[in-house]
């Protein structure tokens, strides 16, 4: 059953439109993930879906007695009530209390919320799980979610995507957190250039998809190109040869000429070098530590040993309120520990990535901002300007000269990024950098660390970067400690819903003496020593099967790469012969599935070698 339509939407604010003649529609059982830029219409389409807003042209037919809930980035609380009002309305404690939904919700999401505390003295965050709860505890035929995830900790965003996925409701969700995307979206829909692009499947389907689109895209232009040679090498002989060919010869080279797209307007973050670290980068020895100072706050560290060396790249895990911004602050010495000391490297250049932007003077100018920091930075033989850094950076123009006040909190946030990034440094802690910004940056921001050779220490709530740019997790549990998980960010979870602080690993090395620790203290090397998992050992005689097996598979995928070369060629040289593309093409497709299937074979192989 269709519940909504759109017909031929358009819609803009000022002179740039954001939804272009959009036609599409939203049935019973959907689960469909919305994907864009920040800023390119992912919640203009919502808003126009849930009938907030009125497009400029087109139509939206909504299902006779459709009851449609629309979470969006601003609350409307009545600041006068109470959250048990807010929440629940006028149901009597013994009808909510003996439903088990309803009490579910209200643990996971307001769980540590006074139920009778007005709404006007709850910080952002908690307003924001206060709507998201009285959302859910009714029933609707389609829920419209713009940005669900924020304000929630790991714990509470697998809740609710278990939640999500278990309702008969037809599901609408923005997010730039991929995890819950996989988890909870049957579809995509991506919004770009005031197009709604459509995906079958989740994040990672998404993405497949896309890489496939654009392999075709770039066989189509590869073609396009060609002609394009030809036709300009056609127009630029002589002139007795130009004025004798047809005329719509010309203009169809004109109109190729024309058609020349214009570059991709991609965020790009440089790879910074790293200054060399020696071997001592952050040593805890005996440390405890209060979130609010000395003996006042929650207890964060309790005697606490630990180790983080060069290379190290750690994910910090907690619930909200743990501690884990705390830590950050006293590695980055803004902070000091009750007692037991924080030995520093000398070699270490810190660049310490917080969750305020306050550091940004909001009277400068984002090209000042990043000119204070350094004006010319040298890369490889050539040397870059802060302005040309800004703009690969998305900053151009008139861009560079806007007041960081003015900033919104993406660009804010790439701005502290790249200043932070300018200054060489060797060690970043990074607290929720991912913060307001879209997939693309984020994808950006992963390829960066993927190369950077520092170390590097993690605070996210975005379990997909957590788990992309990390070599392993460490929790707080609420014990004091700090608890290697080998298991990452599943083995978190199945601590905190088993009620247990250690695993029987870091039991048995508290015990030994070797280890001069306390129950539930890790004393490692450095982190890069941990193992993050385990290798099934092998004979000497399988190791070799399979490593003659590996050999085998990459010839295969070597002889596979140079016949997709080559058909590639042919096809160019047969652009206009559609019935020579069409027998290439059919041939291209057979090669490449031999490849897919023979890179997953090669996966699994390598996989169980440990390479």
């Amino acid at each position: 059953m269709n519940l909504v339509n759109l017909e031929s939407v358009s819609h803009a604010y000022g002179p740039r439109p954001l939804l272009s003649d959009v036609s599409l529609g939203v049935e019973a059982g959907d689960r469909i993930g919305v994907v864009g830029r920040n800023g390119g219409g992912k919640t203009t389409l919502m808003s126009v879906i849930a009938g907030a807003v009125r497009p400029d042209s087109g139509r939206v037919t909504h299902n006779r007695g459709l009851r449609v809930a629309f979470l969006s980035q601003q609350d409307s609380l009545d600041p006068a009530a109470t959250v048990r009002e807010t929440v629940l309305g006028g149901m009597a404690e013994h009808e909510w209390a003996g439903d088990q939904r309803v009490r579910e919700i209200l643990t996971n999401l307001i769980g540590d919320l006074d139920l009778d505390a007005k709404t006007a003295d709850l910080s952002g965050g908690e307003r924001r799980r206060t709507a998201l709860a009285q959302l859910l505890i009714d029933d609707h035929d389609l829920i419209m979610l713009d940005e669900p995830t924020n304000h929630l900790d790991i714990e509470a965003i697998a809740w609710l995507a278990a939640h999500l996925t278990t309702r008969k409701s037809a599901l609408l969700v923005v997010t730039h957190d991929r995890w819950f995307l996989d988890a909870v979206s049957t579809r995509t829909w991506e919004v770009v250039d005031g197009r709604v692009e459509r995906y079958e499947g989740g994040y990672a389907a998404y993405v497949l998809a896309k890489a496939e689109r654009a392999r075709i895209a770039q066989a189509a232009e590869e073609r396009r190109q060609n002609l394009m040679r030809k036709e300009i090498a056609w127009l630029r002989r002589g002139p007795p040869a130009r004025t004798s060919k047809p005329k719509f010869r010309i203009e169809a080279a004109q109109a190729l000429i024309a058609n020349e797209p214009p570059p991709r307007e991609t965020v790009e973050l440089m790879k910074f070098a790293a200054a060399r670290l020696g071997k001592t980068v952050y040593d805890l020895e005996d440390v405890t530590l209060h979130a609010g100072g000395p003996g006042s706050g929650p207890l964060v560290l309790d005697r606490c040993t630990w180790q983080f060396g060069p290379g190290d790249r750690v994910g910090l895990i907690g619930v909200n309120g743990s501690g884990k911004s705390s830590v950050l602050r006293l590695l980055a010495d803004s902070i000091k520990p009750d007692s037991g000391r924080v030995v520093r490297g000398k070699t270490v250049r810190l660049a310490h990535l917080s969750q305020e932007l306050t550091e940004l003077d909001p009277t400068r100018r984002v090209l000042e901002s990043v000119e204070e920091v350094r004006k010319y930075l040298q890369l490889g033989k050539r040397e870059w300007s802060a302005s040309q850094l800004l703009e690969r950076l998305g900053f151009r123009g008139e861009a560079q000269w806007k007041v960081v006040g003015d900033l919104s909190g993406g660009e804010r946030r790439r701005l502290q990024l790249l200043r932070l990034l300018m200054d060489d440094p060797n060690v970043l802690l990074l607290d929720e950098p991912t913060n307001d910004l879209d997939i693309e940056t984020l994808n950006e921001l992963e390829d960066l660390l993927d190369g950077w050779p520092g170390t590097l220490i993690l605070v996210s709530h975005d379990r997909y970067f957590l788990e992309r740019v990390t070599d392993r997790c460490v929790a707080l549990l609420g014990n004091g400690k700090l608890s290697l998980l080998p298991g990452g960010v599943d083995e978190y979870l199945e601590r905190r819903a088993a009620g247990t602080a250690l695993t029987a690993r870091v039991a048995t090395a508290a015990s030994a003496p070797a280890a001069r620790t306390t129950t539930g203290t890790i004393t490692e090397g450095p982190v890069a020593g941990a193992s993050g998992g385990t290798k099934t050992e092998l004979s000497a005689k399988e190791e070799r099967e399979l490593r003659k097996e590996l050999n085998r598979l990459e010839r295969q995928l070597d002889k596979l790469t140079d016949q997709e070369a080559r058909l590639h060629a042919a096809m160019a040289e047969a652009a206009s012969d559609y019935a020579k593309l069409g027998s290439l093409d059919a041939e291209l497709r057979e090669i490449t599935a031999q490849k897919d299937t023979i890179e997953a074979e090669w996966l699994e192989v390598a996989d169980r070698l440990g390479d």
